[in-house]
């Protein structure tokens, strides 16, 4: 199964972040926090604004995003946990310096 969002939503998948603390230690699963961090899997054609004109999405396919915590909505697609967020959830892109 394939979904591409609609408008000005993005797919994303969840970049699981490592399982030690930065001391050293293991963190346990109930430890853990949903990571903020994901890569854009689908996005929408654009946003629609107010004279019914399409506007591109600044993110693309392939990029690393940071978003919210509690942002989008979780959903299952074959069987893998995705996220769909507005573009407007997305605090940035995440780029090697």
């Amino acid at each position: 199964m394939n979904i591409r969002p609609l408008y000005d939503r993005v797919l994303v998948q969840r970049v699981e972040e490592e399982a030690r603390s930065k001391g050293g230690l293991f963190l346990p699963e109930s430890a853990k926090e949903k990571p903020s961090e994901g890569i854009v899997i689908a996005v929408g054609k654009g946003r629609v604004n107010d004279k019914g004109e399409v506007t591109k999405l600044v993110v693309n396919e392939g990029d690393r995003v940071v978003f919210g915590k509690y942002a989008g909505n979780e959903i299952k697609v074959n069987g893998e946990e995705r996220l769909i967020l507005k573009e407007s959830e997305i605090f940035g892109i995440v780029t090697e310096a």
